[in-house]
């Protein structure tokens, strides 16, 4: 094996220790706060067409238009796509710490500016809340790539696994965090300004007050982001990104001995011989196509398959939970006993299924691996999707739906014990260093275009086969049923795209893009007998 730098392999060698918990803490208040703002909208939209869109004389509450409800769902996602190509082009070119706080600023601003978004028409709420939501998904899609990288650059190599999910796992908290709160601000409305069913008074049922609700709701995703701000700014640079993009061994090594307290030799020489043309290929090159196509072609497919069914999933919870009876219709219900209800099953739907299957990634990862994590999880999803899409009808009849909420619950278990972990972790590991926040940025990207597929195409494909009991202004669709053998074979093809992925578990990040090894051409253009020598 080539020789590692002393600073690179002092990481990978290092115990854990108390600023690893820190890093993790930092970077994981982010992902709390994406996953919060992100999801939390789910919880409101039923209230937002309450508010804004009520119709006289309709025997149901008023709803989202179609396109409306696409734009006000998959707007934050347009953003999170544009911020993740971004930021993770700019996190190799200007460094990891350089950008961190501008995305965390962006998402603290654009929290506040979501629950501020007034008009004097519906339709300039609307307009601004889409506008204040593009920006929070920029600076959430930031994050991803940043946080990914920083956490694989910081950790050792035997427990890196663990600390990156440890990272993502935050997301999890970050939903059931939106679920308590909602509840929480829901109930104290409710008692505070009691209101009738809508069946019973379609006006009263709607209390005023609760225009300030949803904005409390919105609102608070920007705490937890702002608390952690001036942490993620004393962050030292990663010695990955000093030593091999920047090619500066002393201040990595200067850095890195204060982190470890430790001394470490800066080997300057050993960066420079590093930093040779045949080891600087770039992005677009034949080169980084042979060592690493296959291995980006799979981190952006899965990561595609995935979140179409995932984000399919969480979003449109509580269409699923109204379908099979699980919340009552909304017209026997107040505005904010809908908010309660819906807030209520997705938390239940959190705290048993999704923020159990990221610690169980935590625990196992760096035990059986990325790749098997992977393979296990696509494989039960596609099972379980379909053992709720079989009988689904069986499931719909009264005294079946608690069957059919442990099953999805599952479906949310084994996707993030399984490839919505896994997705984020392993673009981290197997790109070089100065590739490696561009390529998990693409990968990250690519999984939000399949978020916006399952975001705009589930309103649609899950409406009712008959035209006359779809919802109000969309046209008939497949019905839930069938939308979820869909979804079934998304994770079915995902599964497929596992094959194309790198096992990383228990190997330097050097030793996985052969960033310890220089090449040298003794004379044959051809390229055949190039040699690699250590570093």
């Amino acid at each position: 094996m080539a020789e590692q730098l002393q600073v690179l392999n002092a990481l990978d060698v290092a115990k854990t220790q108390w600023y690893h918990f820190t890093a993790i803490v930092i970077a994981g208040m982010g992902f709390f706060t994406d996953a919060y703002d992100l999801f939390c909208i789910s919880l409101v939209t039923k209230l937002l067409g309450r508010i804004y869109f009520h119709v006289d004389g309709s025997p149901t509450p008023g709803t989202l238009p179609p396109k409306i409800s696409a734009a006000v769902n998959g707007v934050a996602f347009i953003g999170t796509l544009s911020g993740q190509l971004f930021f993770g082009w700019l996190g190799d070119k200007m460094g990891r710490k350089r950008v961190y706080g501008m995305t965390l600023m962006l998402m603290v601003l654009c929290s506040v500016g979501s629950g501020l978004s007034f008009g004097h028409t519906a339709k300039d709420v609307i307009a601004t809340l889409c506008f204040f939501r593009f920006w929070l998904g920029f600076g959430i899609g930031g994050d991803y790539p940043l946080s990914a990288t920083i956490m694989s650059e910081y950790a050792n190599k035997k427990t890196r696994g663990a600390f990156i999910a440890a990272v993502f796992a935050m997301q999890g908290f970050g939903i059931l965090g939106g679920g308590m709160v909602a509840i929480v601000v829901s109930s104290v409305f409710k008692d505070r300004f009691p209101a009738p069913a809508y069946a019973v008074d379609p006006i009263a049922s709607t209390a005023p007050e609760a225009d300030y609700a949803w904005r409390m709701i919105l609102m608070f995703g920007a705490l937890p982001a702002a608390l952690t701000y001036y942490s993620r700014t004393k962050m030292p640079e990663t010695a990955r990104y000093t030593a091999l993009v920047a090619g500066n061994a002393a201040r990595a090594a200067a850095d890195m001995s204060k982190v470890l307290q430790t001394e470490i030799e800066a080997e300057q020489d050993k960066v420079d011989q590093s930093r040779i043309p045949s080891n600087s290929f770039g992005l677009f090159s034949r080169e980084f196509l042979r060592r690493h196509g296959l291995h980006l072609l799979g981190t952006t497919s899965t990561w595609f398959l995935l979140d179409i069914a995932f984000y399919s999933q969480n979003l449109f919870q509580k269409d699923i939970f109204s379908a099979i009876g699980w919340i009552p219709k909304a017209a026997t219900m107040s505005a904010l006993e809908e908010v309660f209800r819906i807030a209520r099953a997705q938390t239940l739907i959190a705290l048993c299924g999704t923020v159990p299957g990221y610690w169980f990634t935590v625990a196992l990862i760096d035990i059986i691996g990325r790749f098997t994590i992977q393979v296990l999880g696509f494989g039960m999803m596609t099972a379980f999707m379909l053992g709720l899409a079989v009988p689904y009808h069986y499931w719909t009849t009264p005294g079946n739906h608690i069957g059919f909420v442990v099953m999805y619950a599952f479906t949310f278990f084994f996707a993030n014990f399984g490839p919505n972990s896994t997705t984020f972790i392993v673009p981290a590991e197997i790109f070089p260093a100065r590739l490696r926040s561009t390529c998990h940025g693409i990968s990250a990207a690519t999984g939000k275009m399949g978020a916006i597929v399952g975001a705009f195409g589930f309103l649609y494909l899950a409406q009712n086969p008959d035209p006359a009991k779809a919802d109000r202004g969309y046209p008939a669709g497949i019905g839930v049923r069938n939308a979820l053998f869909l979804l079934a074979v998304c994770n079915l093809l995902g599964l497929a795209c596992t094959f194309l992925v790198p096992e990383s578990k228990g190997r330097s990040l050097e030793e996985m893009t052969g960033e310890n090894e220089a090449t040298v051409d003794d004379g044959d253009s051809s390229g055949s007998n190039r040699m690699t020598m250590p570093v």
